[in-house]
């Protein structure tokens, strides 16, 4: 797999990750895992990780 197709597969992925964080803090999904209930801020913060992580895989494919 080149540097190119890697980058662009990792920023895709990051990026629905981060949408899904973003829909899971519009439409207030509740998220419980072995009875713990998910805050909606760590949603916040994985969303900005996870977005920031899909700019760096783009734009990494673009540099090359």
């Amino acid at each position: 797999m080149s540097k190119n197709t890697f980058s662009s597969l990792a920023g895709a992925i990051f990026l629905i990750v981060a949408i899904g964080h973003v829909l899971r803090l519009a439409f207030k999904w509740e998220v419980i895992i072995g009875g713990w209930q998910v805050p909606m801020w760590l949603s916040g913060v994985a969303a900005l990780v996870a977005a920031y992580l899909a700019y760096e895989g783009f734009r990494m494919r673009k540099s090359s």
